[in-house]
């Protein structure tokens, strides 16, 4: 059984404007609680206890976040490791940060601006040698996402909001990892938006036919814009959600 999961929460998310002016966007409360708080209680729930917690844009708050709600989780510092978002970004960066605390051990990742169901997350548990990647189907615009191209379940590559049509299976953003994800880390160079991308490092890993998709059963919710509060807050009455 895998029970340790890596939150990818170091952003401030400027998207969301003055509202993470002085705090990141994962603690923007939605329904009187952080939105961190949703995501953490739905890992917690499939089993996942043993929780990373990567952070950087006003760490302090994050530590005070989890005292308030009583979490339990080792805090990683990703710009006390790496420095500044403006000497190192990207989404590979927090797995920089983590493989002492990885150890050889399989884990989740997940980026903290993102929910899904228990149910989902549930399904993650495959603690076999392959990786995998949660994929959703989209009907209408799979060219604003990263499209998954696949052969049967496994992943051939990922093309980053495609200009021509190649499939409708887009990236949510919910991996499961072996350790070899790890040895990847050295090979990937920045990318033409100068950042370090984990989707570099999963197609490496697809190469050699390491990547298996999943697809989402129940739902995935982005957090990242202020009108998505209004959506979570609907979405997460619809679903009586505390």
């Amino acid at each position: 059984m895998i029970s340790k999961v890596v939150i990818a929460a170091a952003g401030q998310g400027t998207r969301m404007k003055h509202l993470s002016q002085n705090k990141s966007k994962h603690l923007i409360c939605v329904k009187e609680k952080p939105f961190l708080c949703y995501l953490m209680d739905n890992l917690i729930k499939a089993g996942y206890q043993d929780i990373i917690l990567v952070v950087g844009f006003c760490a302090d708050l994050m530590a005070d976040f989890l005292k308030e709600y009583d979490y339990k989780a080792n805090i990683v510092n990703q710009y006390e490791i790496l420095g500044p978002k403006e000497k190192e970004y990207g989404t590979l960066c927090p797995l920089k940060c983590v493989r002492d605390l990885v150890g050889n051990e399989n884990f989740l990742a997940v980026y903290g601006d993102n929910l899904f169901s228990v149910r989902d997350l549930q399904a993650m548990n495959v603690d076999d040698n392959f990786n995998y990647i949660v994929a959703r189907i989209e009907k209408d615009h799979p060219e604003k996402y990263g499209v998954l191209v696949n052969k049967g379940d496994l992943l051939e590559r990922i093309i980053e909001k495609p200009k021509e049509f190649v499939g409708n299976f887009v990236n949510t953003g919910l991996y499961k990892f072996t350790p070899e994800v790890f040895e990847t880390i050295p090979q990937i160079k920045l990318s033409e938006r100068g950042e370090y991308e984990l989707t570099d490092a999963l197609s490496l890993l697809a190469q050699k036919g390491k990547v298996k998709i999943k697809t989402i059963q129940d739902y995935w919710m982005d957090f990242g814009n202020p009108g998505d509060i209004r959506k979570m807050c609907k979405f997460l009455d619809a679903h009586k959600c505390k």
